[in-house]
C-alpha cells in the first residue's frame, strides 16, 4: 500500500471513530468496543512492532479510538448539563464572543460568562446596539434548551456544537465595556458591516439581500417567500458559503485571470487571493473558513491537473475540522453538505469529464463552460441529495435547469456588485453605474428562480430515512468505483488511445 492510501485509511479511521460515537454513544456496547479497539492496538504494536503492516494497523486503530473518545468527551459535556436545574438565576459579567445574528426584529447574542467553559444564548431586540467584543453585565434566568417533541432536529446538540448550553430568559443587560475581543476579527466584522450597509444604500431590496447573500453569505435578509423559492429550485447553495460555491467562484476567477492576460500560475494565485478576499467579506465565520480550505484544495488540484487525486486533501481537512469540533459530523448540516459536495466534485466530476470532455471541445467555448457548470452542479448534488431529503424532506425537480440559467452569470453579478460597493468609497458616480449593472443581473436571477419555483411539480415532498441514506451512499461509492475503473480501462486500452490522425 502506497503512502497516499495509508494516509487515506488512517484519516478515515479517525472519521469512523467520530461517526461511531456520534450515532451510537452513550450506548455502553460501542464504548466497550472502542476500548477493545484501543487495547487491540496496544497488543498488536507490542507483539508485531517490527512488522510495517502491524504498525499501520496499530495507527489506524489508535486513530479510530481517538476519534471515538474526543467525540465521547463532547457528548459527555452535553449530558452533564442535562442534570442541571430547569431554571437558574444568573448574575455576572462576560463578553459577546461572536458577531450578533440579526433576523427580523430579533438578534441572537452568544455570551460567555467570565471564568466558565460554556456559552449562553441571549435573544434581544434587533434595535438594541450590541457588537462582538462588548462586555456585558447580565441578569437573567437560565434555562436548558429543549428539543421539540414532534421534530427529529436535535436543537440541544445543534447549540452545543457552539458550546451553548443555556438559554437566557428575561434578560437585563448593561453594557460595561467594548472592543475587548480579538482585534483582527473585530476589524473584519466592522468592515463586513460597512460593506453590507453600502449594498443597501446602492441597491433596492430584495436584490440587495441577494447580493449580500452572494458576497457575504446567508439569506437572513431575504423575504420568506424568496427563501422558499430558493429552496424549491435547489438554489439555496448560492447564498451559502460552501466548498461548492467557492469552487465556482475560483473557476471564474481563473477564467478572469486568463482573460486579463495572466499565465496559468499567475491566474491560480489571482484566484486564490480572490477566494480569501471573498471569505474576508463574510466576516470569517467557521462555515466560510471551512469552505475556503476545501475550495483552496480543489483549486490547487485543478491547477496541477490532479482533481481526481484531491480526495486525500479534502478528507484530511475534514479530519482536522472534526478533531477541533467532532460534533460537526452529526449536528452541522452545513458541514455535511459542504464536505459531500466537494467530495462529489472530486470523485464524480472527472468521470463526466472523461466521458464528455473531448466531445465538448468541438462546440463553442460558452457551450463548454455551461456544460462544465452543469456537470459540477450534478456531481455535487448527487452526493448531497440524501442529506437534503433526510433533513428537509423536499426534492427539487427543476434544480438542474435553474442552475444552468443562473450559475453562469453569478460571478459577473458578484464581481460587478463587489466593484460597486468598493468604488462607492472613492467615486460615487461610477459606483452608481456598477450598481445598475449589478441590479439588472440580480433582478434576472430572482425572476428566473421565482418563475421556476411557481411551476407545477417544481418540487416534491420526498423524505429519506437514515437507512435509505446509508444504502444510497453504498450504491454511490460502488458506482463511482465501477465508473472510474471502466474509464481508466478505456483510456489505457489501445482503442482508447486514438490513432495518430485523431490526435
Amino acid at each position: 500500500m502506497d503512502k497516499a492510501k495509508i494516509f487515506l485509511v488512517v484519516s478515515l479511521s479517525f472519521i469512523g471513530g467520530v461517526f461511531g460515537a456520534s450515532f451510537f454513544y452513550p450506548n455502553y456496547i460501542p464504548a466497550i468496543f472502542a476500548q477493545l479497539v484501543l487495547l487491540s492496538a496496544v497488543i498488536i504494536f507490542f507483539v508485531f512492532y517490527r512488522n510495517k503492516k502491524a504498525i499501520f494497523i496499530t495507527l489506524a486503530l489508535l486513530l479510530f479510538a481517538a476519534g471515538f473518545f474526543v467525540t465521547q468527551k463532547r457528548i459527555d459535556k452535553i449530558a452533564s448539563f442535562e442534570n442541571a436545574p430547569e431554571a437558574v438565576d444568573f448574575s455576572g459579567r462576560g463578553m459577546v464572543v461572536a458577531e450578533p445574528k440579526i433576523k427580523d426584529s430579533r438578534q441572537d447574542l452568544i455570551f460567555k460568562p467570565n471564568n466558565t467553559d460554556y456559552n449562553i444564548l441571549i435573544q434581544e431586540s434587533a434595535y438594541k446596539n450590541f457588537a462582538y467584543g462588548d462586555e456585558l453585565e447580565l441578569k437573567c434566568q437560565l434555562a436548558i434548551p429543549k428539543n421539540m417533541a414532534d421534530s427529529t432536529f436535535d436543537y440541544k446538540a445543534y447549540l452545543a456544537r457552539q458550546d451553548i448550553f443555556y438559554l437566557c430568559q428575561k434578560p437585563q443587560i448593561e453594557k460595561t465595556g467594548q472592543n475587548l475581543g480579538n482585534g483582527f476579527y473585530a476589524t473584519v466584522v466592522a468592515l463586513k458591516n460597512k460593506f453590507s450597509a453600502k449594498i443597501y444604500a446602492l441597491i433596492p431590496s430584495p436584490e440587495a439581500g441577494l447580493l449580500e447573500g452572494l458576497i457575504i453569505g446567508g439569506s437572513g435578509n431575504l423575504s420568506k417567500e424568496i427563501q422558499a423559492d430558493f429552496s424549491r429550485t435547489g438554489m439555496t447553495h448560492i447564498v451559502a458559503v460552501s466548498g461548492y460555491n467557492i469552487t465556482i467562484v475560483a473557476q471564474y476567477l481563473m477564467i478572469l485571470g486568463f482573460f486579463i492576460g495572466l499565465w496559468r500560475r499567475q491566474a491560480f494565485w489571482f484566484a486564490l487571493i480572490g477566494i480569501w478576499i471573498f471569505i474576508l467579506m463574510t466576516g470569517f465565520p467557521t462555515s466560510a473558513i471551512r469552505a475556503g480550505v476545501m475550495g483552496t484544495l480543489l483549486l490547487y488540484a485543478m491547477k496541477n491537473g490532479r482533481l481526481a487525486n484531491a480526495g486525500n486533501a479534502i478528507i484530511f481537512s475534514a479530519t482536522v475540522m472534526l478533531w477541533w469540533n467532532p460534533l460537526l459530523l452529526r449536528y452541522d448540516v452545513g458541514f455535511q453538505l459542504s464536505f459531500l459536495a466537494t467530495i462529489g466534485i472530486v470523485y464524480f466530476y472527472p468521470i463526466f469529464e472523461k466521458f464528455f470532455g473531448e466531445k465538448l471541445k468541438k462546440y463553442p467555448t460558452i457551450i463548454s463552460l455551461i456544460s462544465e457548470i452543469l456537470f459540477m452542479s450534478l456531481s455535487a448534488q448527487i452526493f448531497v441529495l440524501p442529506i437534503i431529503l433526510f433533513n428537509f424532506q423536499a426534492l427539487s425537480l427543476i434544480s438542474p435547469v435553474t442552475n444552468i440559467l443562473v450559475l453562469p452569470i453569478l460571478p459577473f453579478t458578484m464581481l460587478i456588485g463587489f466593484l460597486a460597493v468598493a468604488v462607492s468609497f472613492i467615486f460615487q458616480p461610477l459606483a452608481v453605474l456598477f450598481s445598475w449593472l449589478a441590479y439588472l443581473s440580480l433582478r434576472y436571477e430572482i425572476f428566473v428562480i421565482h418563475y421556476f419555483a411557481n411551476l407545477k411539480f417544481s418540487a416534491l415532498a420526498v423524505g429519506l430515512s437514515w437507512q435509505g441514506m446509508v444504502i444510497w451512499y453504498i450504491i454511490l461509492v460502488g458506482g463511482v468505483y465501477y465508473l472510474k475503473k471502466k474509464t481508466n480501462e478505456t483510456s489505457s486500452s489501445p482503442s482508447g488511445r486514438g490513432c495518430p490522425e485523431d490526435r
